[in-house]
């Protein structure tokens, strides 16, 4: 059987968001319009992998080594990071200029940067890939920038098809995360299927009239309503916002709350619309705004989903005058990507308030295995033991949790949980935002 694969964060909360994470062994297809968007992405990236103290390997064929320093800044200050330069014998046609930056000693550079002397040759490049990739440990993360440079490199489509086809699979095999930037108008429509057709993820990132969007083309294993819907964002520096986390008070988006309400329960958009007593294509709808539920359908959204009606049509609940919030008002979280009857969570304040920390309270039976973590880590987890044992395993290493202990995630998120013992482990988690 299988092992299922790991899920991690991005680096991007809205774009874990909209894509459910990632996954080991996902290679990522940016289609970028402009040749300048996927940056900020593989940026985010590459921070939130060293946040995990994960190996990164950074493929340039299209930057100088001196030139990729300068544009990584202080995330170029890591001893886990490799540079696979292609760039110096590549399009800098070795170069005494691009030579300089070798004059300098291995121990002065701020990260390990390795030279491929033969970058025209497919199989050195290969070498080099798979040879570096052989000393490193745990889950290897990969950015490839860039297709189109390879293309020019090695003078045909052709041969950038051969590479990509025997990388993918292989890559996937080794349990690493890649991402690989293509800019969109360089290359044929037969290429660009191809390469979408091999890929875990494709996404498109778009510029029409002075906004950039984001679409997700492909997204293997996940039951997603987002694909094939442009999400408009602007990013400043490292930062990236999506419309939708950019309204200003006093305007709502009913859509984006429902899907916001339907999420924290664990409904997939066929379960609401089954409880609701309308299609899933009504609840895709009714959160893309392309229309409005009637006001029976509203009423009973709001039953199923345990909120006020008003909540829908404001960005938060005033809880000043809240002290108490009785356990009968908890609401069941449900987990469909977690093996049945492995897990109970229940959401012990209301859906619709808006808070720092979101409480739950978790019971795993005895006996039972987790393959993955609860939630989609994008910030700092904290959980409190309130009965039995746990065990927690990250990668290779593996913690037990007794009674009263705490268990605190910071970046990485736990591969597994287990109940090893005769008892219900029982669990109140924080998710803090």
């Amino acid at each position: 059987m299988t092992s299922k694969k790991l899920r991690i964060a991005s680096g991007v909360s809205q774009l874990d968001r909209l894509l459910d994470g990632l996954y080991i062994g996902d290679n990522v297809i940016w289609h970028d319009d402009a040749g300048s968007l996927a940056s900020v992405f593989c940026l985010n990236f590459i921070q939130i992998s060293q946040a995990q103290e994960k190996p990164l390997i950074y493929v340039s064929f299209d930057r100088s080594p001196k030139n990729l320093l300068d544009k990584l800044g202080p995330l170029a200050q890591n001893k886990q990071l490799i540079i696979l330069d292609c760039f110096t014998y590549g399009k800098g046609a070795g170069s005494d200029v691009f030579l300089k930056f070798y004059e300098k000693k291995e121990n002065e550079r701020p990260c390990r940067v390795i030279r491929v002397d033969e970058p025209r040759q497919i199989d050195q490049v290969e070498t080099a890939l798979y040879g570096i990739h052989g000393t490193l440990e745990g889950d290897v993360r990969f950015v490839f920038e860039s297709l189109t440079g390879m293309q020019e490199l090695w003078g045909g489509e052709q041969q950038l098809i051969n590479f990509y086809f025997h990388a993918c699979p292989r890559l996937y095999e080794l349990n690493t995360i890649a991402y690989w930037i293509i800019e969109k108008g360089a290359h044929s429509t037969r290429l660009k299927a191809q390469i979408n057709q091999i890929a875990q993820v494709a996404i498109d990132l778009s510029v029409k009239r002075g906004k950039t969007s984001l679409t997700i083309l492909k997204a293997e294993k996940r039951d997603l309503d987002t694909l094939n819907k442009p999400y408009n964002y602007w990013s400043k520096d490292l930062k990236i916002t999506f419309d939708a986390e950019n309204r200003k008070t006093g305007q709502f988006d009913l859509g984006m709350r429902l899907k916001d309400f339907r999420t924290k329960r664990g409904l997939s958009q066929t379960e609401l619309a089954k409880l609701v007593g309308v299609t899933p294509s009504t609840i895709s709808q009714v959160e893309s705004n392309l229309i409005y539920p009637s006001l029976p359908a509203l009423l009973k959204m709001a039953e199923v989903l345990a909120v006020d009606i008003s909540s829908f049509f404001q960005e938060s609940v005033d809880i000043a005058r809240r002290v108490i919030f009785p356990f009968a008002e908890a609401v069941e979280v449900k987990f469909s990507d977690l093996p049945e009857g492995s897990i109970q969570a229940n959401l012990l304040t209301p859906v619709d308030y808006e808070l720092k920390a979101e409480p739950y309270l978790i019971e795993i039976p005895p006996n039972k295995t987790l393959p993955s973590h609860f939630f989609i880590h994008k910030g700092e987890e904290m959980g409190y033991m309130l009965s039995g044992k746990l065990q927690i395993k990250f990668q290779k290493a593996v913690y037990t949790a007794h009674a009263s202990d705490i268990i605190y995630l910071i970046s990485e998120m736990p591969s597994q949980w287990k109940n090893p013992g005769p008892n219900t482990a029982r669990l109140l988690w924080m998710k803090i935002r």
